[in-house]
């Protein structure tokens, strides 16, 4: 259970928030130009554009959950299950692991056009990182300044669709939750009117023109919510206010401990929730035991090195005064 927007405010912002019960030693992680990516096609990648996310890097190898390269092109995988299909190896097309989508992409596309160009070209491989990290069924959110889209490997095939909304959740699949949003057409961040055939019949509460905006933890309804609240949400010229609107707007989707309990007993919820900067390449990030907002900016590590720079998530538990 996750939820991913996009967010134009003068400068562009791209993030999540990440819905688990564990954590996997989860870091902002760059990755600088001249780290050698190895993909398990043969191919290798020298020199790339460099990346900054939040990964869990395994020998080495950063296997990333959401980033964005030093060109502004973003992506994050969500979780996808029941419905994400991938292929044995296929000769006529080029074969990539899901976990390598990122990396593969943000390697060598600098816009958001030209990731479209070449993940239609891919065949989404089954092939695990690992027996001990083995597939997660996935699709992604791509994103630059100026295009978005989703991409969903299915049944029928990979999918791509145009995002408008630059939102997006878990199951069902894209196209449900764009044709889903016509039902809330009727919400509205202004107050309606007191009914004028009957003058007894009046408001109550701020608030009543979102009356019926869903508030429950499906992906579904988080689609909606998000939607609603990314599409009204103020924005300015000021870093800190945008970034902290940003995390508001997540927030509005966060899962809270307790809340959506598991068939193991365990319960999902917000280990982190990013937001990034893509013009900038900062990173900031909370975590659910830290609200206080931290930011790792990429632009002051060597980008031009061939070893990553890894910043483990701090999870301090403490108030301020």
């Amino acid at each position: 259970m996750c939820t991913a927007i996009t967010f134009d405010a003068g400068n562009f912002y791209f993030g999540r928030n990440l819905d688990l019960s564990y954590h996997y030693d989860e870091a902002v992680t760059v990755t600088p130009g001249n780290f050698p990516f190895r993909f398990r096609n043969g191919e290798v990648y020298e020199n790339h554009f460099a990346v900054i996310g939040i990964a869990t890097v395994v020998e080495g190898y950063p296997l990333y959950y959401d980033a964005t390269n030093e060109k502004g092109l973003s992506i994050a995988g969500l979780n996808f299950p029941d419905n994400a299909v991938y292929n044995p190896e296929s000769e006529s097309a080029v074969n990539v692991a899901p976990f390598e989508l990122i990396p593969y992409i943000l390697g060598k596309c600098s816009t958001a056009d030209e990731a479209y160009s070449e993940i239609k070209k891919l065949n989404l491989w089954d092939i695990p990182f690992s027996n001990n990290y083995p597939l997660t069924p996935l699709h992604w959110i791509v994103s630059d300044k100026k295009r978005c889209f989703t991409v969903e490997p299915t049944a029928d095939g990979l999918k791509l669709y145009a995002n408008p909304v630059g939102v997006l959740t878990n199951n069902p699949p894209f196209d449900y939750h764009m044709h889903n949003l016509a039902n809330y057409l009727n919400l509205s961040v202004d107050e309606p009117a007191d009914n004028p055939k009957n003058h007894t019949i009046k408001r109550y509460s701020l608030g009543l023109g979102a009356y019926g905006l869903p508030g429950d933890l499906s992906s579904a309804s988080r689609f909606v919510r998000a939607t609603f609240a990314k599409i009204h949400s103020e924005c300015s010229d000021d870093e800190y206010e945008n970034v902290n609107q940003f995390f508001h707007i997540l927030g509005f989707t966060e899962q809270v401990k307790g809340l959506c309990r598991l068939s193991d007993g365990k319960s999902n919820y917000t280990v982190y929730s990013s937001c990034c900067n893509t013009d900038r390449g900062i990173y900031y990030y909370i975590t659910y035991d830290d609200r206080k907002i931290r930011c790792v900016d990429m632009k002051k590590e060597d980008l031009n090195s061939e070893k990553i720079a890894v910043y483990p998530l701090k999870m301090e538990k403490r108030f301020f005064e």
